[in-house]
């Protein structure tokens, strides 16, 4: 979900200094955020020497805490700090919001039946699927430059999907599981991008549309939680395993920091400059995910994560050099949904 934050972003101001201490504090939220992901999804709650724990299954709880306190949050900033006059119709917000908390939900989900760094991967291919929805719905032409960088794409994910050994728990219909949840969140993620920018004609602020959506999230989420009778249950989870507690806890302050770190950098510097940095965070959770959790990848699939990477840098540099001369270059793809 991509939301630009005007320049004058004065909260992110005043929490972390200097320009490069903003930029390091978020790389800092988003890595301990998709660190913590992982830590929640797949691995156990209170085990002890006769007892193997038990795991946190409800990926709807989570999405929950995370909007909340991102509702929390935006709605502080709203209160304390002048935004535009609000003009768009408060039910326009449940479309990207009901496609946002779906997005999320089947990122969560994921990670059941995939690695980390797989997912994080896929969500890196996703110019692919963008650029051939574009040319078979829009009728789109794109630069050579464009389908020379999306092949290298495909190229390094197959690499790297082909080359790495199955992980502990997967098995052949796990790992479809895994795609097919992956190929929602590309989805539902992509219309949650394309519904704000529509929405942005309104003329409202970045933290209003942070405030709306979390808003219709929030309510979906506690009315499908309270349907299945999930929402105790999660919260006696909350009180069996403190640490549990702790670690989504700080997982939802991450998520809401990232989403104003965001908005400031691209405030600041520019979608290319976030662009690179959100690549370059992509590729240190890879690196951090496979130390920490002992994902095993082979030399020929580091390789094909250095050329997907490499391939979306280049993206970033051939459309400066577009701008640079005038030309109007496509919209960057809007990042990884937090």
């Amino acid at each position: 979900m991509l939301l630009v934050m005007p320049a004058s972003c004065s909260l992110a101001t005043c929490w972390c200094g200097t320009s490069g201490g903003r930029i390091t504090w978020r790389q800092v939220s988003y890595l301990t955020w998709g660190v913590l992901q992982e830590r929640v999804m797949t691995r156990s709650y209170g085990a002890t020497a006769t007892w193997a724990g038990e795991r946190f299954t409800d990926s709807q709880f989570l999405v929950l805490m995370n909007r909340v306190l991102a509702f929390v949050v935006a709605g502080l900033y709203c209160l304390f700090f002048k935004q535009p006059r609000h003009g768009a119709p408060m039910y326009q917000y449940s479309f990207a919001s009901l496609s946002n908390v779906l997005s999320s939900w089947c990122q969560y989900e994921a990670l059941k039946f995939v690695s980390f760094p797989t997912q994080v991967l896929a969500k890196a291919s996703k110019v692919i699927p963008v650029m051939l929805m574009g040319k078979l719905v829009s009728r789109r032409s794109y630069e050579h430059w464009e389908y020379l960088t999306a092949g290298l794409i495909s190229v390094g994910v197959s690499m790297f999907l082909l080359s790495s050994g199955p992980e502990p728990r997967s098995s052949q219909a796990t790992t479809l599981s895994g795609v097919i949840l992956l190929g929602g969140y590309i989805a539902f993620d992509s219309f949650t991008s394309n519904w704000q920018d529509a929405l942005f004609a309104y003329k409202m602020s970045s933290v209003q549309m942070m405030l709306g959506v979390n808003f219709f999230s929030c309510l979906f989420t506690v009315g499908s939680l309270l349907e299945q009778g999930a929402l105790l249950e999660g919260t006696r989870f909350m009180g069996r395993h403190s640490e549990f507690a702790a670690h989504a806890l700080l997982l939802s302050v991450c998520s809401a920091c990232g989403q104003l770190f965001i908005f400031y950098t691209i405030g600041q510097f520019g979608a290319a400059v976030f662009t690179i940095i959100m690549t370059l965070r992509q590729a240190l959770a890879i690196l951090l995910s496979c130390l920490l959790y002992g994902h095993t990848i082979t030399v020929v699939g580091g390789l094909g994560v250095a050329v997907v990477f490499a391939a979306l840098l280049l993206r970033v540099y051939a459309r400066g050099r577009l701008k640079q001369r005038g030309k109007k270059a496509v919209p960057i793809e809007s990042p990884v949904q937090v």
